[in-house]
């Protein structure tokens, strides 16, 4: 089965827990609604928010049992371990989510219902049994960990689109816009990129399809990875990136930081919203701008999705070869359709867009998920322009269970790729 997993070091987003803490003694956390024989209401975890606000002490285990303590609550010590983890877990953690986090299988987490929690292991989304006591501690968990990435999220501004400090992309929507329960969606990012040889071994490349990527990468031509969400865009992009020369200096530029590509030079360049005044915003198209006075041997746009595919065709126009990004499109041929309608929205007609896209972008690859729910790349696609000027996508290369099989647009793409290609021996037609 193809999975995803992500290495975490840790489970939690809040400090990180020392040996001979309460986590460590107590175990593993208790269901959802007791712990350690206690009944945890809202108004006891009120209290100890309070307490521990106006003490402006921190959340350690110690400091969360004593806060138990001054509720006036007679536990044992084994109810306060029990309690003193799930009120921590509440206040720093991420709650009831912190065992799926920590399985480095998982990629997402998606909460819907305070008794609805999936997962995605690689293979599809899964129902788990975690379960928060009602809708109000969903909303909690979804406020706190906003506030963690620096977003504001209540009745004001009901949604927040956010990347953790550990890397996990955050999206989150209140009630009444999200109907009867706050929708919670955490995106895994694993903290360091797969190599080829486990995107083919997990099934996303099939066998030696390794070859023709490489070669992709050493002719230096400019590219698109297309795909729906969830696809494995930015693990594939990922992984081919750490195949680039290490002398040569990548700039990725990103909404959100996903990309983590396993080489010696990269500078990240994140976007960032603007405040609650309205002031301080920094779009993609300001960071590909400022991209391109970086001296990058490689731009990377981490999602095209707005007026930044205007700059992106520009550079990749102007000597900046080797650029490359994602794209979300249905199947690789809407590829040039959706550019398109990217560009026309940034004032540039379609004439000038087809004319950019032709001499910028060589190749698309397409990722799909199968009926099982794996991640594979379903399609290469090369670009050439029809008799009216308009650039179409034409198929190389399709999945094949035991290599790619070629299309009628091989040859163009072995002439693309030269020497450095792979000519071996073709899949079933």
């Amino acid at each position: 089965m193809s999975t995803y997993s992500d290495e975490r070091g840790r489970a939690s987003f809040g400090p990180g827990r020392p040996e001979g803490s309460v986590v460590a003694m107590a175990g593993a956390a208790p269901p959802a609604g007791r712990a350690g024989g206690a009944d945890m209401s809202p108004h006891l975890l009120d209290g100890v928010r309070q307490w521990l606000a106006e003490s402006g002490a921190e959340p350690t285990p110690a400091r969360v049992a004593q806060a138990l303590r001054e509720q006036g609550r007679v536990l044992g010590d084994a109810e306060v371990l029990g309690a003193a983890e799930r009120l921590r877990s509440e206040l720093v953690g991420s709650g009831p989510l912190e065992p799926l986090l920590a399985d480095p299988r998982v990629t997402d987490v998606l909460v819907s219902a305070p008794d609805r929690v999936w997962v995605d292991r690689g293979g599809g989304l899964e129902l788990t049994a975690v379960a928060f006591p009602d809708a109000a501690a969903v909303r909690r968990l979804a406020q706190r960990l906003a506030a963690v990435a620096g977003r504001r999220l209540d009745d004001a501004r009901p949604w927040a689109d956010a990347r953790l400090p550990d890397g996990t992309r955050l999206h989150a929507v209140l009630p009444p816009v999200a109907v009867g329960c706050t929708c919670l969606s955490l995106r895994v990012v694993r903290p360091r990129a797969f190599t080829l040889d486990e995107l083919m071994a997990a099934g996303t490349v099939p066998p030696d399809g390794d070859r023709v990527l490489r070669a992709l990468i050493e002719a230096r031509l400019s590219f698109l990875i297309s795909g729906g969400t969830g696809s494995g865009k930015t693990t594939l992009l990922s992984a081919l990136l750490g195949l680039v020369g290490p002398g040569e200096r990548i700039v990725l530029a990103e909404d959100s930081a996903e990309l983590r590509p396993d080489h010696p030079h990269v500078v990240r360049l994140e976007s960032r919203p603007a405040n609650q005044e309205g002031a301080g915003l920094v779009s993609l198209e300001d960071l590909v701008r400022q991209a391109l006075r970086m001296r990058p041997d490689r731009l990377v746009v981490g999602e095209v999705r707005g007026p930044e595919v205007v700059h992106l065709l520009a550079a990749l126009n102007t000597g900046h070869e080797g650029g490359c990004g994602t794209v979300h499109a249905n199947a690789a041929a809407d590829v040039p359709a959706r550019l398109e309608a990217l560009g026309t929205a940034a004032g540039l007609d379609r004439a000038a867009l087809h004319s950019q896209l032709a001499a910028a972008l060589s190749v698309v690859l397409h990722l799909a998920r199968d009926r099982n729910g794996r991640r594979r790349i379903a399609e290469v696609h090369v670009l050439e322009r029809d008799p009216s000027g308009l650039v179409r996508t034409v198929p190389a290369l399709r999945w094949g269970a035991e290599a790619f099989v070629y299309e009628r647009g091989w040859e163009r793409l072995r002439g693309l790729l030269g020497t450095a290609g792979a000519d071996r021996g073709r899949g079933d037609e």
